[in-house]
């Protein structure tokens, strides 16, 4: 690999262009990746109930997490706008100010989301069985809601600071503690979720509270932290940048909720573990869009900030071709590897095994469409037109995710609700080329 320093400001070739983003695309997938070894601990060691209270519980712990990806990615957005407009200073009191930010919300979410873990289950429909072990899961993980937040909110600031691939190492440093400790807790010591929570939140202090000391000390970095000031402007600017991914995270955490009320209507238990199956699996291969998108947005803010509309143009297209090659490629490995990812998960019961495989296999046609879904969203926060990128969140992850999960099962029985997505994503591409196509003499794109 090339030791070359790729800046910001540079012109991109495709093999540039790649180089810059494999960092954050491996960053996201390697997330996924020990994020999924919880779930194979839990559902090989401590069991089939406990996996499937994991599963319910997780959408509910995960809405907490959207404020880390709203003002990471939001923020990002505006210091890396900033930064092309020559005004480091203010660059760095932005981004200090997006850390303290994240922090205080942090403090915030361990109280009032412990508080409401149990009324939260209640609502998601747990059963007697499941009650216990979601309330144990959640109120251990929302102990580390302060190191969760920063951790989503440095992978963005990393590549913003032309660090990206440091960004991969702590992260790589986060996951290898969190799995360790999951052989440890989990496996050994027969900790049950407990230990699976744990592991989770002492990777997460790997990954958050390590990066937050790199950057309060003197780095060869384009951040650091230091002094700041309250600014409504900066952050309401944040926020409307960063609200596509906050409606995303939202978004998902509701539909997945969704998803689960209806899959114990139609399927039981062994629906919900399915699904939870299907997400853990989606994760790995949808994280390598939110990684070029995330590996790419500070490029694109760059050169909008700086006006340079023809490395703007470049960029852009280079993107959708490779956004476009790569889908076709993860949707064929999915649907090849459909029972191997199955069997990681549900070796020990055939009937789940199955209804697994099945699940996969038309779940993983959404990947031809949700590659340019996800960029389109994340190009526009990088141009800092909130608005625009929130409509297409909204639509694609919220709006008919619901629509399409609520209706295809009443014509399709179960296999309406693994269609679902696939429909969601093949209506929401229309818009967002819509909106690419309608935005571009205004972005000069």
């Amino acid at each position: 690999m090339s030791k070359e320093i790729i800046k910001l400001s540079d012109h991109f070739t495709y093999g540039r262009l790649f180089r810059f983003t494999l960092p954050s695309i491996a960053m996201m997938i390697f997330t996924s990746i020990y994020g999924v070894v919880d779930g194979i601990f839990v559902s090989n060691y401590v069991g089939e109930t406990p996996f499937a209270a994991l599963n319910l519980i997780m959408p509910y712990i995960m809405v907490f997490s959207a404020a880390g990806l709203m003002f990471g990615t939001g923020g990002s957005a505006l210091v890396a706008v900033t930064l092309g407009e020559g005004k480091k200073e203010k660059a760095n009191e932005i981004f200090s100010f997006m850390i303290y930010l994240l922090i205080g919300l942090g403090a915030f979410f361990t109280v009032v989301g412990t508080i409401f873990t149990e009324s939260a289950a209640r609502v998601l429909g747990a059963s007697d069985a499941m009650l216990p072990y979601c309330v144990e899961y959640a109120r251990v993980c929302f102990l580390g809601a302060i190191p969760f937040a920063l951790q989503y909110g440095f992978q963005s600031f990393f590549i913003t600071a032309e660090k990206p691939k440091l960004g991969l190492y702590f992260t790589i440093a986060a996951g290898v503690t969190n799995m360790f400790l999951d052989w440890l807790l989990v496996g050994k010591l027969q900790l049950g979720l407990t230990g699976a929570a744990m592991a989770t939140i002492l990777g997460t202090c790997v990954g958050g509270i390590l990066p937050l000391i790199y950057f309060a000390r003197p780095n060869s970095s384009l951040l650091r932290l230091g002094r700041t000031h309250f600014s409504g402007r900066v952050l309401k600017k944040a926020a409307t940048n960063g609200s596509s991914e906050f409606m995303s995270n939202i978004a998902m955490s509701v539909v997945n909720m969704l998803y689960n009320f209806q899959l114990m209507k139609y399927a039981g238990e062994g629906g919900v573990a399915a699904y939870g199956i299907i997400m853990y699996t989606n994760f790995i291969f949808i994280g390598y869009f939110f990684g070029y998108s995330m590996g790419v947005a500070p490029v694109v803010g760059y050169h909008h900030g700086a006006g340079n509309h023809e490395e703007l143009h470049n960029v852009f297209r280079r993107s959708l071709t490779i956004i476009l090659t790569s889908s076709v490629v993860i949707t064929g490995v999915s649907v090849a590897l459909a029972r191997v990812l199955a069997l990681i998960f549900a070796s020990k019961n055939v009937e789940l095994l199955e209804m697994t495989t099945t699940a996969i296999r038309i779940y993983s046609l959404s990947y031809l469409f949700a590659g340019v879904n996800l960029f389109g969203s994340s190009f526009f926060t990088a141009l800092n037109n909130g608005v625009i990128s929130a409509l297409l969140s909204f639509t694609r992850a919220l709006l008919l995710q619901v629509i399409f999960v609520l209706t295809l099962p009443l014509i399709f029985d179960l296999y309406g609700v693994w269609m679902s997505i696939v429909m969601s994503e093949l209506t929401a591409i229309v818009l967002t080329s819509t909106c690419l196509w309608k935005n571009r003499l205004r972005y000069h794109y």
